[in-house]
């Protein structure tokens, strides 16, 4: 078990021209790579890090992500974050890297897999859920699930350091899918609740609440003229 450091690295190194997507095996156990870390997991988890990402771009050889088995990705990326889990890196690699697949299935699991760590760590992690919506709207087309994304940023990711925009996500996404007394509700709510200080973002959320309401009405009226 001591010696797993320097077989991984010695194996992230090594051309292996034989190599295929299914070669990736799962992630040891926790325990095992614990121990396996001499007392150092941050360094040891920058190792798997570093295993990870060579093993899809061998010298020589480069196999698809669409290839990888996700399952297994994921297990990797799990106990990095276990070995580490003020990283970021792992988060960054699901959200960014194998998640821009054109698979919707593995674009679907990277996303869930990011909503999964998230709650450990709401006020350090929004970043990636963020980009979940926003992938979950904008490539998976599927605002429900975008929305409950936004609904997570607004509930748990609370700390000085999140923007506002992130918190008034699930406002512009009920505006979206045409829910525009929820929006009202959320935009009024967070106008009058004082937690908006700055007079511009102020200007822009009153502007947006115009905007919608002015949409609403010109939903309504459209749908009186429906025979």
């Amino acid at each position: 078990m001591l010696l797993l450091l320097s077989q991984i690295i010695l194996a992230a190194t090594q051309p292996r021209p034989t190599a295929t997507a299914q070669a990736l095996r799962e992630a040891p156990p926790l325990p095992v790579l614990r121990v396996s870390s001499l007392g150092d997991p941050i360094a040891f988890a920058q190792g798997l890090t570093l295993y990870l990402q060579a093993f899809d771009n061998q010298p020589g050889i480069s196999i698809p992500f669409l290839d990888l088995d996700y399952a297994k990705v994921q297990s990797w990326l799990t106990r990095i974050l276990e070995l580490d889990p003020v990283g970021q890196y792992p988060l960054l690699m699901a959200a960014q890297v194998y998640g821009q697949v054109l698979g919707e299935a593995k674009q679907r699991k990277m996303i869930e897999f990011v909503e999964s760590q998230f709650h450990a760590d709401p006020n350090r992690r929004w970043p990636w859920l963020a980009h979940g919506a926003i992938m979950a709207k904008h490539r998976l087309h599927d605002l429900p699930l975008a929305l409950r994304y936004a609904k997570m940023l607004r509930e748990q990711a609370t700390g000085a350091n999140v923007p506002s925009w992130a918190r008034q996500m699930e406002i512009f996404l009920h505006e979206d899918m045409g829910e525009y007394e929820s929006a009202k509700v959320m935009l009024g709510g967070l106008l009058h609740s004082g937690a908006v200080t700055d007079p511009h973002e102020i200007h822009f959320l009153m502007n947006r609440l115009e905007q919608i309401e002015a949409a609403e009405k010109s939903s309504s009226t459209s749908k009186k003229r429906l025979p």
